[in-house]
């Protein structure tokens, strides 16, 4: 990750906001959340979603590409866990935007306006 003055890389920013954007969907968020609990079998998933197989395909390999999910194929069967440190580059990639202590400044009352 670069030093919090360095200007992020089109790359960076990119993976960035795919991050963000997989983790703005609510269906997405349920998803991890019921993954907390450890491994899934996607019927399992499906029938807690009650959604159709095609909807939550999406959403499962959106997550994949982002690296927050994992799959493993038994037979005709997938299982799905989180990724193995999947929230390192959420936690880094909220800190690239955070404002350090020391160079916060809070606007003169007044001051444009």
């Amino acid at each position: 990750m670069p030093a919090a003055s360095a200007v992020p890389s089109l790359e960076s920013l990119a993976r960035h906001a795919g991050l963000f954007q997989a983790l703005s969907d609510p269906r997405r968020l349920r998803i991890l959340d019921l993954l907390r609990g450890g491994e899934q079998c996607v019927c399992d998933l499906r029938a807690d979603l009650d959604c159709g197989q095609s909807l939550l395909s999406f959403h499962l390999k959106t997550l994949r590409d982002v690296g927050l999910v994992t799959m493993r194929k038994e037979g005709r069967w997938s299982y799905y866990q989180l990724a193995p440190g999947a929230f390192e580059h959420a936690e880094q990639a909220v800190a690239a935007y955070r404002v350090p202590a020391h160079k916060r400044r809070t606007l003169p009352v007044g001051c444009c306006g």
